[in-house]
Parts: C-alpha cells; structure tokens; sequence
C-alpha cells in the first residue's frame, strides 16, 4: 500500500510540475513584460513599451500641431501574414464614433428637423422606459449627455446581428427599460444611448444611419477611406485584423457584429482620414460651412444639459469636454479595438491613436504623446489595464485549478484506505468532509452566477473577455465538484469503518 501511494504522490507532483512549465512558458511574455520596466526617453520606445506590455499588435497614430500632421505606424495588422501597419490599415473605432453621431443630430437640428428637447417618444411612440414603476420620457440632449438614466449594463441586451433591422431591433429591447435615475439628473455612460439617436436620426431623414452620416460628414470631410461596418467590409485587404488577449498574449479574434450598436461604436477608419477629422475639430481645415458651424456647437457646453463627470469636466455631444482648458477628448473600445483622441482646441494640438486590441495601450500612448508635444516628461505605464489585469488572474486561476482537477483525478482513480482506526483522526475527517459538503456547493454556485451578480452575463463575457476568464470559470466548476464526489466518498468510507469498528 505504501508503495502505491508514493507512486501516486509521484505521479501527482510530476503532473503539477508539468503543468506549472506549460503554463510559465505559455504566459511567459506576458508576466515578464508586465513587470519590466521598459523605456520612455523617445516616443517609440514608449510606444513599443506601451504595446509589449499590453501584448497589443498594432498601433496607429496621427499626430497635429498648427496644422502640420504627423504619422506613426507600429506592429503588425496581421501577425500571422506578417502584415504591417501602415497609414491606410483600417480600425474600427469603438466609442470615438458618438461624435459623428452627435454631429449629425447637430446638423438636424441646425435644419430645424428636430429639436434638442424634443422627446424620444415624439419620434419612436412606442418607446416607453420607466423610473420607479412609472413611465417616463428622455429627451434627445438628455441621450447626447449619457443623462437619460439608462443603465450602462443595458449594452448586453444588444442582440447580435448584421442586418438593417438590429438597430430597431435593439431599441425595442430597451423600449420599457428600467431607468436607474430619473432623466436629466445623472450623467451614467451607456452606449445605447447613441443608438437610440441613430434611430431618430433615420426616422427624421427616411435613409438609413450610415448613409447620412456618410453623405453630410465623412465625404464632406474628405473621409473617404471610411466606412461603417456591417460585416460586409468595402476594403478588407485595408482592414486590420482584430486581436484579445489570452494568457498574456494577443490572439487573433473575429468579433461578433453588432448593427444595433453601430452609431456608438462601429465606423472604420485610418489615421489618414482622421488627420481630416481632427484638423476639422481645430477648424483648420475646409470645410462647409454648414458642418463648421455645427462642429462649433459639438465643443460648447451647456452645463444644464451636459453630463456632469467630474470638475470642469462633462460630456456633451459625443466628447468629454474640459471647459477650462479647452480639451475635448474620448476613448473607444470595441471587444477587439480600440481608440482614444485628445484635441486641444486652445493650442490647436491633436493627437488620435488606433489599435487592433481591446486594451488601454491607446489612451497610455495618446496621453503620452500629448504630454510630450507640449514639452512635459512621459509618464511610464500604470498596471491599471483592467483587461490585462483579468487575464492574469484568471490564468492564475486557471493554473490553480488545474492543479486541484489533477489531484482530485488522482485520488478518485487510486481510491484511498478510509479504515481509520483513531478515533481523532477520524472524527476531524468526518469534519472537513462535511465542510466541504457545505461550502463548495456555495462556492459553485458563486463560480457560476457571479457575471449576473455584475449585471453581466454569459455571451457578454465571452465577447468582451479572455479566453482565460471562461476557462477558469469551468474548471473551477470542475474542481467543486470533484471536491464534492470526494466528500460524499469520505463520508461513506468513514461511516463503513466506523461501523466495522464497532463491530
């Protein structure tokens, strides 16, 4: 017996030390690029730390002072095809998107086609949301500002889909929503919001969303590089591939589409076209009158109206607008791109930054870039990626967990001698075996609703997450109940012996 057993512990140890090396060498970049320090004296140093740290492919950047634009294209836009970034590569946008959105509700209203005040129900009857049981109203500067009191978590209900109805199609999912304040008091990010717009703006004008958009801001601008994606893409040998990070590493990832959410997040573009979009924002550039004006208005800020985020700064038509320096600024975030833009409008200074990953690597690198157009040091990177930072813990937790499964396995498949002659060590057995019994069914239960618990879910996760966090959930799932069958196997072996004991 005590043979078996130490062939077994062996067995055991052997299996736990190979699945440690296999998963160090699988996160091995990762974790060693986390904690290294990197380098900040030049802005590519900076940019390639920045990227190394959040295992981001491929980055982006227009730069512009006075008018005077500048490049910078890092990384891949395929790894696989070993496929650079160049000026013309394609991103999505993710959220840097609202202020085309909110610029054509400018532009309606400057056409006396509606009117900031008016109500969403004016246009959609059939929108009713409700405060407290009753039903209310939200006005259209109450969506510009992220004030209707629509919960940030309503972007789960948007359903996935490409065709032209998903956009109705995800407001009528919203339709009766629950508010989480009353319209107008709180300013509380939530990305449908800008759908709903779209869906007003296609009510009033009787073409689709995209369509305007592109006809009275993209091609006016000289955008012509940019579309909104639908699944059909118009340039895919232009379009970079999209990536998530999985135990510390970027693997390519083809998102699902989501057409209901294509005002807020879903315009495709490249840093050449949006050297015309910012140079347009500092009003040095040509453009209709008709779109200056209204571009004018984008940077005012009514504080009545504007959503209040922090001191002297609110949000007000599709950008984070600090009034006192006169910075308007976004981030955007798609489950497999991201974007980030800082313009200011005082020093006529702008800087607009793309990535093919769903990371922090662009507001980090946008940010620094600022700093140093203005002559101040860079600022070395901060471990607040919640992505990266997820994906850590959950390969930790995966690699816990694997290792409580193998050892679970093993004494499941070895059996174990339960006849227990002390009666001490059998009683404190008996006692951790009933522990378990009843804890790990808790603990399983939490492993398994936790994401709605955050007013998440399932599909949310999967979309917008690692890998890591799914698999850690299922194998932890495992483990509890392995530990379960065991407990209830201890229990049974220790009844029998103490009944033979007696005996």
């Amino acid at each position: 017996m005590k043979i078996i057993r130490r062939k077994g512990t062996i067995a055991a140890v052997g299996i736990i030390l190979l699945i440690g090396i296999i998963t160090t060498i699988a996160c091995w970049h990762g974790t060693r690029t986390l904690f290294a320090s990197g380098k900040y004296d030049n802005e590519q140093n900076m940019v390639e730390t920045i990227m190394d740290k959040t295992a981001t492919p491929g980055v982006a950047i227009v730069s512009s002072k006075q008018g005077k634009a500048e490049f910078k294209v890092y990384g891949y836009a395929d790894v696989d095809q070993k496929k650079q970034v160049t000026e013309e590569s394609l991103f999505e946008l993710g959220s840097t998107t609202k202020a085309f959105t909110a610029l054509a509700i400018i532009l309606l209203q400057e056409e006396g086609a509606l009117a900031y005040s008016d109500y969403i129900s004016d246009y959609l009857p059939w929108f009713a949301p409700t405060y407290k049981g009753e039903k209310t109203k939200i006005s259209i500067n109450q969506l510009l500002a992220h004030t209707s009191g629509i919960p940030s978590w309503s972007i789960r209900l948007i359903p996935e889909g490409i065709t032209e109805e998903m956009l109705g199609t995800t407001i009528h999912k919203i339709s009766d929503i629950a508010l989480d304040t009353y319209p107008g008091t709180e300013h509380q990010y939530a990305t449908v919001n800008y759908d709903i717009l779209a869906k007003i703006i296609e009510q009033v004008t009787g073409i689709s969303y995209q369509d305007y958009v592109t006809q009275h801001i993209l091609v006016p601008l000289g955008m012509t590089d940019s579309y909104f994606s639908t699944g059909q893409e118009k340039k895919p040998d232009q379009l970079t591939q999209g990536y998530r990070v999985f135990f510390g590493k970027s693997l390519a990832y083809n998102a699902p589409r989501y057409y209901g959410n294509i005002a807020a997040g879903y315009l495709v573009t490249n840093i050449k076209d949006l050297e015309h979009w910012i140079n347009a924002q500092m009003g040095i550039s040509d453009v209709p009158d008709n779109l200056k004006n209204a571009i004018q208005q984008s940077h005012e800020v009514d504080i009545r109206a504007a959503g209040y985020v922090a001191k002297n700064q609110y949000y007000s038509f599709g950008w984070n607008n600090d009034r006192v320096n006169r910075v308007i600024s976004h981030s955007g975030s798609n489950p497999n791109y991201s974007s980030q833009v800082i313009i200011d409008l005082e020093r006529q200074e702008a800087v607009f930054v793309l990535a093919n990953l769903n990371s922090t690597a662009p507001s980090l690198i946008a940010k620094n870039k600022y700093e140093q157009m203005n002559g101040n040091p860079m600022h070395t990177f901060k471990y607040d990626d919640s992505y990266i930072i997820i994906d850590l813990v959950s390969s930790f937790l995966v690699l816990l967990a694997a290792i409580g499964i193998t050892l679970k396995v093993i004494k499941l498949a070895g059996g174990k001698n339960q006849n227990i002659i002390d009666e001490n060590a059998r009683r404190g057995k008996r006692i951790r075996a009933r522990i378990t019994l009843l804890f790990r069914p808790l603990l399983l239960v939490l492993v398994l609703i936790w994401p709605y618990l955050l007013n998440y879910n399932y599909n949310m996760i999967s979309v917008w997450m690692s890998y890591s966090v799914l698999l850690s959930m299922g194998l932890a799932a495992i483990s509890c109940m392995l530990s379960i069958i065991l407990a209830c196997i201890n229990c049974s072996c220790l009844k029998k012996s103490c009944y033979k004991s007696i005996i």
